[in-house]
């Protein structure tokens, strides 16, 4: 994620490992800061957060291997299970996607 993003790591919070960051702001008028790109190495899972979802990532996804997604949540039990180049390739759609859509970050 590193190489992918040119930012070093940054903890957010306990256990969120984050790369680079963008400020949203929703309609309701919340808005806040968060990473691009991250990661949390949990005890059952890897979870690697993408952002703008997975919708538009359909065909990675069904090449990526075996894992469970919800909304930006992708959950790995180990890397082993997946494509690592089908994943790095998601990760740097997704962040290129989140550049586009928060270009004065």
């Amino acid at each position: 994620m590193q190489r992918i993003t040119g930012h070093r790591p940054k903890m957010w919070g306990a256990n969120l490992i984050g790369f680079d960051t963008y400020h949203y702001k929703y309609d309701s008028g919340r808005e806040g800061d968060s990473f691009v790109v991250g990661l949390s190495p949990r005890k059952a899972k890897l979870v690697i957060y993408i952002n703008p979802g997975f919708q538009p990532y359909q065909s990675l996804m069904d090449q990526l291997g075996r894992h469970k997604s919800s909304v930006s949540c992708l959950y790995i039990n180990k890397l082993e299970d997946i494509d690592l180049a089908v994943l790095e390739t998601l990760i740097s759609q997704a962040y290129k996607d989140m550049k586009v859509k928060y270009p004065d970050q």
